[in-house]
């Protein structure tokens, strides 16, 4: 739709350059005497410069410039100017003679200074066209050049984006299995009801976060779910609290992005002898949303992967692709307590 529009619009604008151009003379020599030879005279001295502009400035916009001087080929390009220049200024004064002569016949012009002053004149005026037809081409070039950077960069964006997410796909699937795993000897049933809640899950991750962004609702929905689904595997002794806002506005937000921070608060924040206390808050205000994370500050020893850092890796790459100079991550240890918050603009 874009590109039909500006097939449209230049020729247009062209047009109206042109127009502009060529009645200007006119305009501005209503009010003379219209039996006065002066009027034509300014006409032809007008009107025959500018077929000759033209010329210059089509065959260099059209052909010249894309086959000599983007190819780098500037001498022959200058070289084909210069005869074309020439050979347009010869005719120029040629034709404006006999188109005087023809539409006053036995005018005599005024004693005048030499030709070659004019013929000079006139060459350095046709350096205009060419000049600005330099300027415009290579203006669209540049304009050109950069929007197949763009769609590149963002075709390359979109890639690494989509790679990203397929890899914290299988890492969610993986901590939710392990959750399901602990669960199946002990409490089956709860195993049978998690599993069901587990495919919810699964359900969005695969359908509902293809699109770029999703409504700010189904992400809290998702949420709550994933912390519900992990408070049935662990002991009383881990405290789990969340706050997210029960009223949410009609915003969209990219998906998937606060998940790793929870998921990284079990990971970290849970160890099977000492009791934790981890809280989620999700606060809206005006054109930021801020996401904090707390947990007890256990760090693992080296022989459990599970802390193996693809989480907040990954958060950090794909803030960095999706909300450039519109976010704010940032996680701290105070007296033994992690604490992570990620604020969006919005």
């Amino acid at each position: 739709m874009v590109l039909n529009r500006k097939k449209i619009i230049f020729p247009l604008l062209h047009v109206l350059v042109w127009l502009i151009l060529i009645s200007m003379p006119y305009l501005l020599s209503q009010g003379q005497n219209v039996d006065s030879p002066v009027v034509p005279k300014v006409l032809i001295s007008t009107w025959v410069p500018l077929f000759s502009y033209a010329i210059i400035f089509y065959s260099n916009y059209l052909i010249f410039i894309d086959r000599f001087f983007f190819n780098k080929k500037t001498l022959l390009f200058f070289v084909i100017n210069i005869v074309l220049i020439t050979v347009l200024v010869w005719s120029n004064h040629e034709l404006k003679d006999y188109l005087i002569q023809l539409i006053i016949p036995g005018d005599n012009p005024p004693r005048r200074p030499p030709r070659t002053i004019f013929w000079y004149l006139d060459f350095l005026g046709s350096i205009v066209p060419l000049a600005f037809s330099i300027a415009l081409k290579t203006t669209e070039k540049w304009m050109k050049t950069e929007a197949m950077q763009k769609e590149t960069m963002n075709v390359r964006l979109q890639s690494e984006i989509q790679h990203l997410k397929y890899q914290l796909q299988p890492h969610f699937f993986f901590n939710a299995l392990n959750t399901i795993y602990s669960m199946v000897d002990h409490h089956p049933e709860s195993a049978k009801k998690t599993i069901h809640s587990l495919g919810k899950l699964m359900r969005y991750l695969l359908y509902d976060t293809e699109t770029e962004k999703v409504p700010l609702q189904k992400e809290i929905d998702f949420m709550t779910q994933y912390i519900e689904l992990m408070k049935l595997r662990f002991s009383d002794k881990i405290k789990i609290t969340y706050s997210f806002p029960e009223v949410v506005p009609n915003i969209k937000i990219v998906p998937l992005l606060f998940i790793t921070l929870i998921e990284n608060t079990f990971k970290h924040g849970v160890t099977a002898s000492t009791s934790s206390d981890l809280s989620f808050n999700l606060e809206l205000k005006e054109t930021h949303l801020t996401f904090t994370a707390t947990n007890p500050n256990t760090p693992k020893n080296n022989s459990d992967k599970s802390g193996s850092g693809i989480g907040l890796e990954n958060l950090k790459k794909r803030l960095q692709l999706l909300y450039p100079n519109q976010h704010h991550f940032d996680y701290k240890v105070e007296d033994g307590i992690f604490t992570a918050i990620l604020t969006l603009e919005i």
